[in-house]
């Protein structure tokens, strides 16, 4: 017994020991393989090989096979798999060979969620408790997410081991001799059974299909906050896009809803719709995205196999479609019952949807289509609900996606930064074009990048030309020409223009212009220029040069000057010349060999030459001339005729800036063709040409062509000209009697001092506009009312000569406008000039330097009137009738001597909503101001003394404020109370901007400690200021020290975190007569956030400074010498009580428009520009 008692003691003190060496050194014990009534072991570590962020799988499935392995657990796998969740299954995942207890162990580790079904005979299982043990374990220590689901069992059971789990415990406490493991068995239960979870049996009421549809999006909702789409580490700028689009799709409101991406091949529109598919997949009972329409339909069957994979992975199972019209009706019945999302991409034509998305009807209450295409026609057609335009990527998300594709990181390797913004600036926000070149630049050296950055301009990427020519190869015959003409001449260039000369060369362009648009291929800029991104344009080059990119006389077109320069050059026997269209505007103009070389060009229908070096380099003209041209343009053109053998029968636009030509065709020319001449600055002209055989010409321009002594009597008998302007034609004196003008619309003569009226002897009823700038006419013949009845604008400014006006303008029933200025020998003006109840809306009269003509009588105010402008009145002199006027939305009381106005005629304009005083140097007092007004202006009102106390109280619309004088010591922010005035205008503005100007050096209120000396200052925005706060507030003290003339705008730019992503520019209008110098003024300037949300500078959730710098801007000088005081920037609140929604009982003409037409916002894809609207 001794002996036996020692020995027993020896092996327990030697078993101790190696259970202490084997904690000590970490030791896992073996796992056997998997048995229902065996043990298996759990290590008491975990693998440190997976890291915590990083997770193979998105869920774990832990499950009692015998009990769900084929009912609830199988339908809960193929869900989970359905929403692209990643999911781990035993019996499905293991390759075969694995040891299936380390393959678990380790997928349990490697799973960020782990579903555990707790069944009825879960307990049974030791190997589902070991499992469950170590989720548990992952769960403290790595933190996986565990999520347990009771499957017709009762929590309580499984946390008080009472039913089925406890008489498994009875079984295992019975059968093991580990009681630890037993008992860590116990606290896993009580540890998942207490953490919340689903009981099926209560969900939907037991229905076991909803009960799982909850549950995976239970599911999906968790991994997405963990890991948002978005937010992956290869996308960039996806989250505001994303939002966008998800607040478009209105998930959850009734009725099926289609949703259009459209915009640029490789633009992000595919990556996008893949990104809110994976996102909000989970909302809908079946999904669906179909990839690659547009190839895929122009196969064999194209569209009847698309119809099939639709109800394939709508229904889960194959279905025979016979034909495309079948399968429509197919996809109507089987999908008209069923909440389904079905993404649709690079659709490029609207047959496509129509066989497989018809109709809203074909699908399920609360169905979402998202549809990506390239052509918005093809979205317009179908009549979708939203057409949402993608925007490109801004310049700071272009350097962040680049570099991760080059870099494999976001920040730079050093010394490559600047050839980085290279990149970016080449490829503009393209997000394709910045993947594929980074991809290739990756691993490459400083000379390689250089190379191929120097390759990159003569030979564009092939991949990114080929994704952005799939747009290209859509278009028809006519949509080709017209892209390519405006690739090669017309980028940035104004519409209108681009448009008149390009409806010269016959392309259909109205139509042509709105079909590029909708492809994305051009777009149309804020300021009506036509433009495109810089690869498109690169991609219509490469099309032109094609196959001879060496060789510029086998092109269509030719635009780059050194090209034309060697084309020159070459031997002069060349002749197989392909050129239809060419541009030169080089500043080295060849003196040899251009005329030679366009003597050559048979094929030529578009030459558009400009001299910017100035004068002449030619003696002689080119011998012959294509007779295919449609449109010339030609600065200086020699002093010879055009050739003899040019038969211009397809000519529609000649254009002739700086011509030596004395004359230019002798005798009749005929050019049946032509719409449009226009000569100016010809100092050599001497008389017009005879054209009488130009039949179709619309447009006559006549301007500085200071010889000129005639114009040939053909003009007065034209019968199609629209539109006739001669300006600044010092030596002509008649102009011809004007008989059979039958279509002429507008005639405008401007400053031809010595010419007179010309005689009106037929009717003009085509007449709508007649200005007459400072010409010698004397008196406005009463013929005017008997032959030009359908007048619409008549104006008549510095015509010194002017005595009298003839009979009355009651005949001009159609009259809207009327202009009298500086007609300083007017004697007599007929009291019944208008008729009272005529349809005249805007009249100016400025009467400063006549002091013949008496003040105004009641007739002389229509009651229309819009807008009235009077200059030159003296105290007692204002009409009262003003106050009639009950349409008045301008009045402008300029340049007056009036002290005080009558405060009563202005309050009763209850729709006025710009009051301009500006100029009366004897205003003392502001009358009183209508309620309705918007923008206030009374600069240089040197004996203003004081405003109305109530003027922030009653203008509850005012948004613009300007009161600057040009003598005076005192400020003008005390004298109108400019506290006061911004706070009240502030309450107002809401999500609207505002301007206010005024005289003086005081610091508007919550600025003194923020005001910085110089042009720059910082901002540090607080937490959640996008929510807390309404919009920025900007104020600049500065002082003009030089008279450069007037201040052209200023420009605000705004950067984001210290970075070089984005820019804002304010600007706002200086009259010239206006400028004051060696004055200090104070603007303050608003801009609500509302105005900046649709522009690619927003992003709320990364910005937390921004660095603000202001410069005062002068056209044509590069530097002002503005002296600025101080400068500053702060958030104003959007608390109710600081920021009022007013609202008002007028019309909607005086609230929302006013505030819009101070800044124009526009974006492109590395800045904002913040540009006040001129009006």
């Amino acid at each position: 017994m001794g002996a036996d008692l020692m020995f027993t003691l020896v092996v327990v003190i030697l078993a101790t020991i190696i259970i202490l060496v084997m904690k000590m050194f970490k030791v896992v014990s073996i796992v056997p393989s998997p048995d229902d009534s065996g043990a298996s072991p759990v290590p008491n570590t975990l693998s440190s090989s997976s890291g915590r962020s990083s997770w193979k799988y998105d869920v774990f499935l832990s499950f009692r096979g015998e009990d769900t392995r084929k009912t609830f657990v199988d339908h809960l796998y193929v869900a989970l798999v359905e929403r692209t969740i990643c999911t781990y299954k035993d019996d499905i995942t293991l390759a075969r060979g694995d040891t299936i207890g380390e393959s678990l162990l380790k997928a349990i580790e490697e799973s960020h969620i782990a579903l555990i079904v707790f069944s009825e005979n879960y307990a049974n299982s030791s190997w589902c408790l070991d499992e469950l043990a170590y989720i548990m374990k992952c769960k403290d220590e790595r933190g996986n997410i565990v999520i347990p689901i009771f499957y017709d069992v009762d929590p309580s059971d499984v946390r008080k081991l009472k039913g089925q789990f406890g008489k498994a415990f009875s079984k295992h406490n019975n059968k093991s001799t580990d009681n630890e493991k037993v008992q860590a068995w116990r606290t896993a239960l009580v540890g998942a059974s207490n953490i919340a979870g689903w009981e099926t049996k209560f969900v939907a009421n037991g229905h076991e299909a909803k009960c799982i549809k909850e549950i995976v999006g239970s599911v999906l909702d968790i991994l997405l906050s963990f890991n948002p789409v978005f937010e992956n580490e290869k996308l960039v700028g996806m989250g505001t896009r994303l939002q966008d689009l998800e607040s478009q799709l209105e998930i959850g409101s009734g009725g099926a809803r289609m949703v259009g991406i459209w915009g640029v091949g490789g633009g992000g529109k595919t990556t996008l719709a893949t990104s809110l598919y994976k996102k909000i997949s989970c909302n809908f009972d079946s999904c669906c995205f179909v990839e690659n329409i547009r190839e895929e339909s122009s196969q064999l069957n194209g569209l009847k196999n698309l119809q099939k994979k639709i109800l394939a992975k709508v229904l889960k199972t194959q279905v025979e479609v016979e034909s495309v019209d079948l399968g429509q009706g197919i996809i109507k019945s089987r999908l008209c019952s069923r909440n389904v999302l079905i993404v649709l991409d690079d659709v490029d034509d609207v047959k496509q949807l129509e066989a497989l998305a018809g109709s809203r009807k074909w699908f399920g209450d609360g169905s979402r289509i998202i549809i990506t295409t390239r052509d918005k026609q093809v979205l317009i057609s179908h009549g979708v609900d939203v057409v949402s335009s993608i925007s490109l990527l801004s310049r700071e998300e272009a350097i962040r996606l680049f570099r991760r594709y080059a870099y494999l990181e976001d920040n730079p390797v050093e010394d490559y930064d600047e050839l980085s913004l290279l990149v970016i600036s080449y490829v503009d926000g393209l997000p394709l074009a910045l993947k594929i070149i980074g991809s290739f630049l990756k691993g490459k050296n400083k000379i390689e990048w250089n190379s191929a950055l120097e390759k990159l301009k003569d030979i564009p990427n092939t991949k990114v030309m080929e994704i952005l020519k799939i747009s290209y190869d859509g278009l028809d015959f006519y949509e080709r020409e017209l892209f390519l003409d405006i690739a090669c001449f017309f980028r940035g260039k104004s519409k209108e223009e681009a448009m008149e000369i390009l409806k010269a060369c016959a392309f259909h362009v109205d139509i042509g212009v709105k079909v590029l648009i909708e492809k994305s291929l051009i777009t149309i800029s804020s300021d009506d220029k036509i433009d495109m991104h810089d690869l498109i344009q690169e991609m219509g080059h490469h099309i032109v040069r094609g196959e001879h990119p060496n060789n510029p006389e086998k092109h269509s077109r030719v635009w780059r000057s050194e090209e034309i320069s060697d084309m020159c050059s070459q031997n002069a026997t060349k002749e197989d010349y392909e050129i239809e269209a060419i541009r030169y505007d080089d500043f080295h103009f060849p003196k040899q060999g251009f005329m030679t070389l366009v003597s050559k060009l048979k094929k030529l229908r578009f030459l558009d030459v400009t001299n910017s070096r100035g004068g002449s380099c030619f003696d002689e003209g080119p011998n012959f001339l294509s007779n295919e041209l449609k449109y010339i343009n030609w600065h200086w053109y020699p002093p010879s005729l055009f050739p003899k053998s040019f038969q211009p029968r397809k000519l529609v636009v000649l254009k002739l800036k700086d011509s030596l030509q004395k004359e230019l065709w002798k005798g009749d020319k005929c050019m049946p063709c032509l719409k449009q001449l226009e000569l100016t600055f010809s100092n050599s002209l001497v008389r017009t040409p005879d054209i009488g055989g130009l039949s179709c010409l619309e447009e006559l321009i006549i301007k500085n062509c200071k010889r000129l002594k005639e114009i040939h009597q053909s003009l007065g008998n034209h019968e199609s000209l629209v539109y006739v302007s001669i300006s600044v034609c010092n030596k002509l004196t008649r102009f011809p009697s004007i008989v059979r003008m039958e279509k002429l619309k507008t005639l405008e003569i401007s400053f031809c001092k010595a010419l007179e009226f010309p005689k009106i002897e037929e009717n003009m009823d085509s007449l709508e506009k007649l200005h007459l700038y400072d010409v010698a006419i004397e008196v406005l013949p009463s013929s005017i009312g008997i032959y030009c009845k359908k007048l619409i604008s008549l104006k008549l400014e510095g015509c010194s000569k002017l005595k009298s006006i003839e009979g009355n303008f009651h005949a001009l029933e159609h009259l809207q406008k009327f202009k009298l200025v500086g007609c300083t020998l007017l004697e007599y003006l007929p009291k019944d000039l208008f008729a009272e109840e005529c349809c005249l809306e805007e009249l100016c009269f400025d009467l400063r330097k006549s002091n013949t003509l008496p003040p105004f009588g009641p007739s002389q105010l229509p009651r229309l009137l819009r807008k009235l402008n009077l200059g030159g009145l003296k105290n007692g002199e204002v009409p009262r009738e003003i106050g009639k006027l009950s349409n008045l939305r301008e009045l402008h009381l300029c340049h007056n001597d009036f002290t005080r106005l009558d405060f009563s005629l202005i309050s009763q304009l209850a729709r006025l909503k710009l009051l301009n005083l500006s100029g009366c140097d004897n205003l003392v007092e502001l009358p009183e101001l209508p309620s309705s007004l918007s923008i206030l202006e009374a600069d240089d009102c040197g004996s203003l003394e004081a405003i109305r106390d109530d003027v922030h109280r009653n203008c509850k619309w005012l948004c613009q404020v300007s009161i600057t004088k040009s003598y005076g010591e005192e400020g003008c922010w005390s004298l109108v109370g400019g506290d006061r005035l911004l706070e009240s205008m502030l309450q107002g503005m809401g999500h609207r901007c505002m301007r206010l100007h005024l005289k003086g050096i005081e610091i508007p209120k919550g600025f003194e400690p923020r005001l910085v000396r110089g042009r720059s200052c910082r901002l540090k925005l607080p937490k959640n200021w996008f929510n807390e706060y309404a919009g920025f507030l900007f104020c600049c003290v500065y002082m003009d020290e030089e008279s450069y003339g007037p201040i052209d705008s200023v420009k605000i730019t705004m950067r984001r975190n210290g970075g070089m992503d984005s820019q804002q520019q304010a600007f706002w209008e200086e009259k010239e007569n206006e400028h004051l110098l060696d004055i200090i003024q104070t603007w303050v300037g608003y801009v609500p956030f509302e105005s900046l949300r649709h522009t690619a500078w927003w992003d709320q959730t990364s910005t937390t400074s921004v660095d603000v710098s202001i410069d005062f801007l002068r056209d044509f000088i590069a530097e002002s010498p503005i002296s600025i005081s101080g400068f500053g920037v702060r958030l104003v609140s959007n608390k109710k009580d600081q920021m009022k929604e007013t609202t008002t009982n007028f019309p909607s003409e005086f609230s929302d428009d006013d505030y819009k037409c101070i800044f124009n916002i526009r974006h492109d894809s590395s800045d904002e520009n913040i540009k006040e609207r001129r009006r």
